[in-house]
């Protein structure tokens, strides 16, 4: 079965599920509500593997559900994330393996066949309401890319989806290199043989899921895995830079690309048949530059939303939680600032998004990433406390004080290429001011350290305690809890 077969089938096990007509109830392969390459392609890669196979003694077909609770399968996921759509054409339309697969990487072309081929949280509750399913639904669920739920039930491991509250999902395997947020259940309370595998470091899930599905003996020697093993490989560059990232590298990342390519590159007649004329730098190439450029279509909203994942913490002592919201985007901040209107108007468009309904943010960061001046790699950190909330304002100041060495925090200048001089002065007066919330925009020089590394110390407050940081990889490794006293 090609991928792109697996997943229009999928699909439609999804609405005999709903209907009550599958024989077996499917495990839906879930990742994290960013929604990046990487857990958009954990999630497809380990369904397809894994359908029918697992669990052990009663193997049930796998389903990969997009965690996007405001934007459909089509063209608004192109929109969103052409990077995949990119992603996707290359692995399977370069040869396609079957002449109805062929497709073209535009809006129209990839929207339409999105729509028959993906499925996301928003076309997951579109589908409950299509066929008047009101009563509280209940599924299993593998989690790639993340091991908490946000909205998560007394019983470890179980918990719903923002977009999805009539839908209780349990997690029967988890694959994640994030944290542990010890909200999984043990490894024995899993169906026999089930992955349950955190372990923070590598720079890609879809390493650890690729390391995962080779030592089980799921990837299996022919063309249609050769798709398969494009498009692992196609998050795992992106998320390490092509293997280059400093700090984000490791043996599981190196030894995944090493195992993809072979797959690809091998002279067995399936790899011949499949690969077609296919260079891997120009493959990792196309889709950094759909990646680079993916935030020209959206708004404000769009931008700040397109890879944002929240957290609520508890104070020790007092009790007071924060809830702090975390933006990453691939442009610097000046052109976000420009793409507004101008500082002030980016402010409003922050501080509307902070505290729409469904946000309700006590602090926002901002972190951008991208190619700066001379090829090199930058990162920016802008932080604005968006409520009220003592515990907020101190915590964000105990970060600043206390983890700008770490981080390399210096004061903002840009990064960028454009030449921009007023709005330069801009940026610096506007987007740093003490009151009435507090705010800060700093150059991050120890570009290493990404949201995987810099959340856990927001969501921690800096009272005594050793950061442990390695200044051979230039990596934060430790993990802390919040506390305002």
């Amino acid at each position: 079965m090609t991928l792109l077969q697996f997943l229009r089938q999928a699909r439609q096990l999804h609405l005999r599920f709903l209907s009550g007509t599958l024989s077996e109830p499917p495990i839906y392969v879930i990742g994290n509500p960013s929604a990046d390459l990487d857990s958009i392609v954990s999630a497809i890669i380990y369904s397809y593997c894994a359908n029918n196979r697992l669990p052990i003694k009663s193997p049930r077909p796998h389903i990969p559900l997009l965690n996007l609770p405001n934007f459909p399968a089509g063209t608004e996921l192109y929109r969103l994330r052409p990077e995949f759509s990119a992603a996707l054409w290359s692995s399977t339309n370069c040869p396609a393996l079957k002449s109805e697969e062929q497709f073209e990487n535009t809006l129209q072309s990839a929207g339409n066949f999105l729509r028959e081929h993906v499925m996301t949280v928003a076309d997951f509750a579109q589908s409950l309401e299509d066929r008047h399913v009101w009563k509280q639904t209940l599924a299993d669920a593998t989690l790639v890319d993340w091991n908490a739920f946000p909205f998560p039930s007394t019983d470890k491991g179980s918990g719903s989806l923002t977009g999805l509250p009539s839908v209780s999902f349990r997690t029967v395997g988890c694959i994640d290199h994030h944290v542990d947020e010890d909200s999984m259940p043990s490894i024995d309370e899993l169906p026999e043989g089930q992955p349950m595998i955190i372990q923070p470091g590598p720079g890609s899930c879809a390493s650890l899921v690729t390391r995962e599905l080779q030592q089980r003996k799921l990837w299996d020697a022919t063309p249609e895995m050769v798709q398969v093993a494009k498009l692992a490989l196609s998050a795992v560059l992106i998320d390490t830079s092509n293997l280059t990232a400093e700090g984000k590298v490791t043996d599981v990342d190196r030894m995944a690309v090493e195992f993809l390519k072979s797959q690809i590159e091998g002279e067995t007649q399936a790899a011949v048949e499949a690969k077609g004329d296919w260079d891997l730098e120009a493959f990792y190439k196309s889709i950094l530059y759909a990646k680079q450029n993916s935030l020209d279509l959206l708004t404000m909203d769009e931008i700040l939303d397109r890879d944002y994942k929240d957290w609520t913490e508890t104070s020790q002592s007092s009790g007071k939680t924060v809830k702090m919201g975390f933006c990453s985007a691939v442009k610097p901040m000046r052109w976000i600032v420009q793409k507004a209107g101008g500082p002030e108007k980016f402010m409003d468009a922050v501080r509307s998004f902070a505290a729409s309904a469904k946000k309700d943010l006590d602090v926002l960061v901002i972190m951008t990433a991208f190619t700066g001046t001379n090829d090199k790699f930058c990162r920016e950190l802008f932080v604005s406390v968006m409520a009220d909330n003592e515990a907020a304002d101190k915590g964000v100041k105990r970060f600043a004080e206390h983890s700008s060495h770490h981080l390399g925090l210096i004061e903002w200048s840009p990064l960028d290429e454009e030449d921009i001089p007023e709005l330069t002065g801009d940026c610096l007066s506007t987007l740093n001011e003490e009151s009435p919330l507090w705010r800060r925009l700093w150059v991050q020089t120890h570009a290493a350290g990404s949201r995987k590394q810099v959340a856990p110390l927001f969501r921690a407050a800096p009272i005594p305690f050793t950061i442990y940081y390695s200044t051979a990889t230039h990596s934060l490794l430790g993990y802390f809890i919040w506390y305002v006293e």
